[in-house]
C-alpha cells in the first residue's frame, strides 16, 4: 500500500517513478501491475484502498477509461489549485486561475469516432480502441440525442462504420458543435468516399447538418464538404458579439469561459490601433473592434480569414483581415499587438522583430504555459505587466493564459 503525494503536470498521481492515472493526492492505493511505456512507468492496474478527501464521484459513466477527462474525480476547487501550482512551477510567479462558469455542458464541440466497437472517444493510451458512450456530460444533453439518432441512422440505413485496425468502413466521425448562447446545433458526418443516405429525418433537431469526406489516409475528424442541409453556419454569441461557425473553422471550445477570455484580452489592450495576429475567425479582433478600436488581423489560414471577414461584416465593425504568416506580417505602427499562437509558440523571427520594433504593448494568449514561458524569456525587451489564467478546460490539466506585456 502506498499514498499518492502529488500529481504530475499531466494530472497523474506520482509514486516514486510510477505514474498512477485517475488517482488523487491523499489516496491510499495498491499497485498491482506496472507497464513501461517509452521512458515512463504507468500503473495499469491498481486498487483504491482509501479515498482522498478531495476525491469526488465522477459524473461520466466511463470516466477512468475514456481518455477525454483525467481530473473529473477531483473536487473542482482542487483542480483550480492544481492549475495555479502548475503555473507557478513553470513560470516562477503566482498566477490566479479564473474557474470556468460551468464545469459540465461547457464544451461546444466534441469529435466522436464511429466504429465497430461503438461511438465515442479513444481509450486512454490506445489509438485503436474506442470507449462506447451514450452521452458526453462535458458537452451536454444534446450529445445524448445526437448519439441515439446516429445509431438509428446507421442501423436503419445499413451504413458501414469504421474498423480502426483494418482502416475500413464508411462512417468515421460525427462532430457536434453547439452555440451555447444561441442554442444552434451543427452535426457534421465525416466519411470516406461513398454515398450517404439523406440524414435530415434523423437529425431534425439540428440547425445545420454537414456531410464531409476525408479523402486522405490521415485519421482526422474533418474533410472536404460534400453538401449540407439547413443553415450553412451556426452562430455563437459572446457578450453581444456574433460569430459564424463552419465545420472546418476553429472556435474556443468553452463558450462560457470564452466570454471571460475576450473580456480580459480587451481589458489588456491599449490604444486604438490594434494588430490581431493568428486571428483565426476574428474572435478577439472583432470583439475589440466592437469596442471602437481599428483592428487589422492576419492569419496564415485562408479559410479562417474568409470567416473572419464574414464575422466582421456581420457585426459591422472596423476590422480588416488578411492572409499572412507570423514571419512576414508588418508589426510597426500599432499600439498593441495581440498574439495567440499554436502550442509551439511564437516563431523565432517574429520574436526578433517584436524585440527590435514591436509596439508598446503585446497581449499574449497561450494554451501552452511552457512555450509561453520560453517566449517570455526570449522577448527580452518586454516585461509582464499583468497576467491571468483561465480554466477553459475543466477536468483536464490544461489551462489558458492571457498576459499583458509592456516594452522596457
Amino acid at each position: 500500500m502506498v499514498t499518492i503525494k502529488k500529481l504530475n503536470d499531466d494530472g497523474f498521481g506520482v509514486v516514486g517513478r510510477v505514474l498512477v492515472p485517475f488517482s488523487a493526492p491523499g489516496d491510499e492505493v495498491l499497485i498491482e501491475n506496472v507497464d513501461k511505456r517509452k521512458k515512463t512507468r504507468i500503473a495499469t492496474k491498481w486498487k483504491l484502498l482509501r479515498s482522498s478527501p478531495i476525491r469526488v464521484g465522477a459524473r461520466c459513466k466511463v470516466f477512468g477509461k475514456c481518455g477525454g477527462c483525467t481530473l473529473q474525480h477531483l473536487d473542482y476547487s482542487y483542480q483550480i489549485t492544481f492549475k495555479e501550482e502548475k503555473l507557478e512551477k513553470i513560470l516562477g510567479i503566482s498566477v490566479k486561475v479564473i474557474p470556468s462558469p460551468r464545469i459540465f455542458g461547457h464544451r461546444n464541440r466534441i469529435d466522436l469516432a464511429v466504429t465497430v466497437e461503438g461511438i465515442g472517444f479513444r481509450e486512454r493510451g490506445k489509438w485503436w480502441k474506442v470507449v462506447d458512450i451514450d452521452e458526453c456530460p462535458v458537452f451536454g444533453k444534446t450529445s445524448k440525442k445526437a448519439i441515439k439518432r446516429l445509431r438509428e441512422f446507421i442501423e436503419e440505413e445499413n451504413i458501414s462504420v469504421w474498423n480502426i485496425r483494418q482502416d475500413s468502413g464508411f462512417m468515421r466521425y460525427m462532430v457536434l458543435r453547439e452555440g451555447k448562447f444561441t442554442g444552434e446545433v451543427m452535426v457534421n458526418l465525416v466519411t470516406k468516399e461513398g454515398t450517404l443516405p439523406n440524414p435530415q429525418g434523423y437529425f431534425d433537431f439540428a440547425t445545420s447538418i454537414y456531410w464531409s469526406i476525408n479523402r486522405s489516409k490521415s485519421d482526422v475528424s474533418y474533410g472536404d464538404v460534400e453538401r449540407f442541409w439547413g443553415k450553412e453556419y451556426i452562430m455563437e454569441e459572446l457578450d453581444g458579439v456574433k460569430y459564424l461557425i463552419h465545420p472546418n473553422s476553429f472556435f474556443q471550445t468553452n463558450s462560457y469561459q470564452a466570454v471571460n477570455l475576450v473580456k480580459f484580452v480587451a481589458s489588456y489592450v491599449e490604444g486604438d490601433r490594434i494588430l490581431d495576429m493568428y486571428a483565426g475567425v476574428g474572435t478577439f479582433g472583432i470583439y475589440i473592434a466592437k469596442k471602437g478600436a481599428k483592428v487589422t488581423g492576419f492569419d496564415s489560414n485562408e479559410f479562417a480569414i474568409e470567416m473572419a471577414r464574414k464575422n466582421s461584416a456581420l457585426n459591422n465593425v472596423d476590422a480588416e483581415f488578411f492572409v499572412g504568416t507570423d514571419r512576414d506580417v508588418e508589426i510597426s505602427g500599432y499600439d498593441t499587438v495581440i498574439v495567440d499562437p499554436p502550442r509551439a509558440g511564437l516563431h523565432p523571427k517574429l520574436i526578433k522583430r517584436l524585440n527590435e520594433r514591436g509596439p508598446e504593448y503585446i497581449v499574449y494568449v497561450s494554451c501552452n504555459p511552457k512555450t509561453f514561458h520560453q517566449n517570455i524569456v526570449e522577448l527580452n525587451n518586454y516585461r509582464i505587466e499583468e497576467i491571468i489564467g483561465l480554466d477553459m478546460f475543466p477536468h483536464t490539466p490544461h489551462v489558458e493564459l492571457v498576459a499583458k506585456l509592456r516594452r522596457l
